[in-house]
């Protein structure tokens, strides 16, 4: 099994070097993360400029490009073996809800769904490290599980895992996504030359949060495994859009 591992916080994550020391007894893992913090990148790719590669001491490979710049590089010619699984993490915050349109996390997971094996992404509910090895834990745990899972191609599993020690976790929970109200208002500053700009403002609160979410199996102190795939296509529309469309002609 060969593994590519990535993630949106950067190449020196703590997470990142988590996520590795969890899994490389268990598979041949490459590990291809950009070289600062990429989060909310999404599914972006560079196109504007060259990416250029550059290995670390150790071993890591850093990019000066987004979360799936690198796992669209480590699929197509970068590494000598192509990977057979990806797996994105571990994340220092939250991925519940609407978080994963924005996720470069998700998003590095997004990226390797043609390969054989289910992708998957993982995150920590803190910006702190002290909870790192709860996240780890179950990252490997999920992932040397990989072969009993049975999914519609592409399909990604987002995972959450609750801010606590292993021993307070109280189990693992599959939920569908929750939903966010309307974010916080972006916050204006004015530099001391005069110019105006524009901070991006916190997520919006939890709108959707009941049984059966993401958000709520979290805050009940469950593991979230989050079934996710690309195709956005609203089928419960087509019935009011194919009336609407004759009458336009």
């Amino acid at each position: 099994m060969r593994i590519l591992i990535s993630n949106d916080d950067g190449v020196n994550a703590p997470g990142l070097a988590a996520l590795h020391a969890a899994l490389e007894d268990y598979a041949e893992c490459v590990v291809i993360a950009p070289d600062q913090d990429k989060s909310g990148a999404s599914s972006s790719l560079t196109l504007d400029r060259p990416l250029q590669p550059q290995r670390l001491n150790n071993g890591f490979i850093s990019l000066n490009g987004t979360p799936t710049d690198c796992v669209h590089l480590g699929l197509n010619g970068l590494l000598e073996h192509t990977p057979e699984m990806v797996v994105a993490g571990i994340n220092l915050g939250a991925n519940l809800g609407d978080d994963v349109l924005y996720s470069g996390t998700v998003a590095a997971a997004v990226e390797g769904r043609f390969l054989a094996h289910t992708a998957f992404a993982f995150s920590l509910l803190s910006r702190q490290p002290d909870n790192l090895p709860t996240a780890a834990h179950f990252a490997r745990l999920l992932v040397a599980a990989h072969e009993r899972l049975d999914l519609p191609p592409r399909t990604v599993l987002n995972v959450n895992v609750p801010n606590l020690p292993f021993e307070h976790i109280r189990g693992i929970r599959l939920t569908r996504l929750g939903h966010r109200a309307r974010a916080a208002a972006p916050v204006k500053v004015i530099n001391p030359r005069g110019k105006e700009g524009y901070w991006i403002s916190v997520a919006g609160d939890v709108e959707d949060g009941g049984p059966g979410t993401d958000f709520h199996a979290v805050m009940q102190g469950y593991v979230s495994v989050t079934p996710l795939q690309l195709d956005r296509t609203c089928s419960e529309a087509f019935g009011g859009l194919d009336a609407w469309l004759e009458g336009i002609l």
